[in-house]
């Protein structure tokens, strides 16, 4: 496991017997310790792709029962897409497996196999259902370890914490899981007042847990540990805003695909329910095989023109688009009356 200095195997007892001493020592000043407590952020590594390389690919792995029955809302999918958008990254798929151990890592094999990133969300807490950890062990054939420097950080930034004094042997022993990493893994801290760091395995399978909130602030922080992808070479998207009837316009959309397709222009349309179509045109600035170049402002200048519409910013395409939920829940509500 990297760092250097992580536990061998032989020595995880002595490792769990010194950590469940430190765990359960009261501060006097619990509140001011864990203010106090800030721990160095990992230094950047070697390019894990290989120098000169970037990722162009990913996928994303949400892991959780919770997720497939409906009780938890996936929002990370939503989240790592707009991130790969942004930093010019194709993302190809997301793929959401339950707490099994077999489909975590029939999914983790297949995946690393096939893109330059991939990321698993959930599973990596301290109950019996979090299998995250061990499941990805098992599929790329290491064992388990704990690792010191996360147990130090743990203790260090949980201390304050009454429940964490006054825990049992099996609740110690239970948030100790959370610092079970297959031995040959890549850690990552990235905040300093963080202590759960991003797992790299294989280079490119990163794994992060699988609260929104923390998810959102662990994928921003390792972002100067990523090889991306130039700024260069990120994509534009401009949106243009039409009240015509997407049957109206698909002609020529179609139209207009065929002709921006050799250029790396994405058409798309978008409808929200009574308020009209989003025409998003997606791409670069290239040059065609005739040398002319298109530029991607152009062909906006074209979409307005044909259907009658107007470029807009993202946060009138999201007020549009949170206009058009609320009148369908207006119109379900009315429904409901007849």
């Amino acid at each position: 496991m990297a760092p250097s200095s992580s536990p061998s195997s032989s020595s995880s007892t002595t490792l769990n017997t010194v950590t469940v001493k430190h765990i359960t020592t009261m501060s006097t000043h619990p509140e001011a310790d864990a203010e106090a407590a800030r721990f160095p952020i990992s230094p950047i590594p070697t390019n894990p792709l290989g120098e000169g390389r970037h990722i162009h690919t990913a996928a994303a792995l949400i892991i959780g029962d919770e997720i497939l029955n409906g009780k938890t809302l996936d929002r990370n999918s939503h989240f790592f897409a707009r991130y790969c958008f942004e930093h010019g990254i194709d993302l190809k798929r997301i793929e959401v497996v339950a707490d099994d151990e077999h489909e975590i890592i029939e999914a983790s094999r297949r995946m690393v196999d096939k893109y330059d990133l991939v990321i698993t969300t959930g599973g990596i807490g301290p109950t019996h259902d979090d299998i995250t950890y061990a499941s990805l062990a098992k599929a790329f054939r290491q064992s388990l370890v704990h690792h010191p420097e996360t147990l130090r950080r743990m203790d260090a930034l949980s201390k304050h914490r009454k429940w964490t004094a006054h825990a049992n042997a099996q609740q110690r022993e239970a948030a100790m899981r959370m610092a079970l990493f297959p031995e040959h893994a890549e850690v990552i801290f990235i905040g300093e007042d963080i202590w759960v760091p991003v797992i790299r395995l294989q280079g490119r399978l990163c794994v992060f847990p699988g609260i929104p909130s923390l998810f959102q602030r662990m994928l921003t922080g390792l972002t100067p540990f990523l090889p991306l992808p130039p700024k260069d070479q990120r994509p534009l998207r401009i949106q243009v805003f039409t009240e015509r009837p997407e049957s109206i316009i698909a002609p020529y959309l179609t139209s207009l695909q065929a002709r921006l397709k050799e250029q790396g222009i994405q058409v798309g349309s978008y409808p929200v329910l009574g308020k009209g179509v989003f025409v998003s045109l997606i791409g670069r600035d290239l040059c065609g095989k005739d040398g002319n170049v298109l530029w991607l402002a152009e062909a906006a200048r074209e979409v307005e023109r044909e259907v009658g519409g107007r470029v807009v910013s993202d946060e009138e395409v999201a007020q549009k688009k949170e206009e058009g939920r609320e009148s369908q829940v207006r119109e379900a509500k009315l429904e409901a009356k007849i």
